[in-house]
């Protein structure tokens, strides 16, 4: 249940290229979420792809940790926040987290702001669940 499998990141090629030209997004800081739903039988529910840029952090421990962070929030939040939203027919959920804030925040912050991140996503799902 609070596990991140390898079947849950986002590593194809394709599918990463069909996110970024297809897919919408929105932004509510420090993250800028982008996301798809593409028809494909999987057994989970979403892949997602974790970036931190390295425009703006130049080590790589600063990076990592921030990734680390991130990884943390979501592995312990998706079941709770995420999944539970998620409309069974729409198929599988393509999913990017990209950090945009300046600062190093701490792991409370990242949760916080991670769980009002995947409250936004169900509101935009949600209208459009009922339009179908």
């Amino acid at each position: 249940m609070y596990t991140f499998r390898k079947e849950e990141r986002l590593c194809s090629r394709k599918y990463l290229d069909l996110l970024f030209k297809n897919g919408s997004s929105f932004l509510l800081y420090p993250f800028r979420i982008s996301y798809l739903f593409v028809d494909v039988v999987t057994d989970v529910q979403a892949q997602v792809v974790i970036n931190v840029p390295k425009r703006r952090y130049k080590r790589a421990v600063d990076r990592n940790l921030l990734k680390r962070r991130i990884r943390e929030a979501y592995r312990l939040n998706k079941q709770d926040q995420l999944y539970i939203s998620l409309p069974a027919d729409r198929g599988l959920l393509l999913f990017s987290i990209q950090f945009v804030g300046k600062d190093k925040y701490e792991f409370a912050f990242i949760e916080k702001k991670l769980i009002a991140t995947f409250k936004r996503f169900q509101n935009l799902i949600k209208p459009n669940e009922i339009n179908q």
